[in-house]
């Protein structure tokens, strides 16, 4: 069977750079780099960028069960190296956020990660380029299956797209997903319309009844004048 623009899937895959794991949803090659986290597949749909570009594209036409090893531009993998985004810093901005600057050293700044290239002098030369811009990219990679129940779907959808997950419950007869909480109303109004094309199913939030207490009040009010 091969797997199609918008199926859900489930895949295994590992990627590397210079022959070195940077990334990984199999359990055995993440203890080789030392991850001891709870690794494993994940769920996705195809054509809708919830993996790198180059991989995502050609899962197109894959068969289900099938090993498959891909080599990635730069291009479709984590862009050119930007001579823009080499800085020289003085070394003063380091030390009064009391960090020592030494060549090889990655660290945070401006909310972006950073390696220092060179220290000298009073002047620190920076590289904000993404550690694997500019490399050409492998990944070997499985399709394990292809996924069928909506649950698992919209659960996979909440988890790249969220960050989080949400009850909701699933009306087949008017193919609809609907959400309890109000506070994802937000979050469907950016991506309802990307979830029916992906899905076929209507995004929406339940809608509350009716406060009837007012016309309690009124009832109470009518009461009191009768006396």
């Amino acid at each position: 069977m091969q797997v199609q623009k918008n199926d859900f899937i489930e895949i295994e895959f590992t990627g590397k750079a210079n022959n070195e794991i940077f990334d990984t949803t199999n359990k055995a090659e993440a203890k080789k780099i030392g991850i001891e986290a709870d690794v494993k597949p994940i769920i996705v749909s195809v054509g809708n960028e919830m993996l790198l570009k180059g991989l995502d594209e050609n899962l197109e036409g894959k068969e289900i069960e099938k090993q498959y090893s891909i080599k990635i531009a730069p291009e479709k993998a984590f862009g050119s190296r930007n001579p823009s985004l080499i800085k020289t810093i003085p070394i003063k901005v380091f030390k009064e956020k009391n960090m020592n600057p030494v060549p090889g050293l990655t660290l945070q700044m401006d909310n972006y990660l950073a390696k220092v290239l060179s220290v000298s002098g009073g002047r620190v030369i920076v590289d904000f380029n993404n550690t694997l811009a500019g490399k050409e990219i492998e990944y070997d990679f499985k399709i394990l299956r292809k996924v069928d129940d909506m649950k698992e779907k919209i659960n996979a959808l909440q988890d790249f797209f969220f960050r989080n997950k949400f009850e909701f419950t699933i009306n087949e007869k008017d193919k609809k997903v609907i959400f309890k909480e109000e506070k994802i109303k937000p979050f469907i109004d950016i991506f309802g319309k990307k979830f029916k094309e992906i899905t076929g199913f209507e995004f929406e939030v339940e809608k509350k009844k009716q406060d009837e207490k007012p016309k309690e009040e009124k009832k109470e009010e009518k009461t009191e004048e009768d006396k």
